[in-house]
């Protein structure tokens, strides 16, 4: 049995506009809470993107 390890990564705009992305990569669940809690922050745009094993997203121009 093969088990597939998906990797999630973050990006969003903190409070002065700044795009943001995160230097780790999450599991889904670790990332929605990731994500919940940037939300709670009060930052705009989250989102979970899926990435590649030893990849990371690039904030949003």
């Amino acid at each position: 049995m093969t088990i597939n390890m998906i990797n999630f990564g973050l990006t969003w705009t903190d409070l002065e506009g700044v795009h943001r992305a995160s230097a780790v990569a999450y599991d889904a669940a670790s990332g929605e809470r990731q994500k919940q809690r940037l939300e709670d922050a009060g930052c705009t745009d989250v989102e979970l993107v899926e990435v590649r094993p030893g990849q990371l997203p690039q904030p949003k121009a």
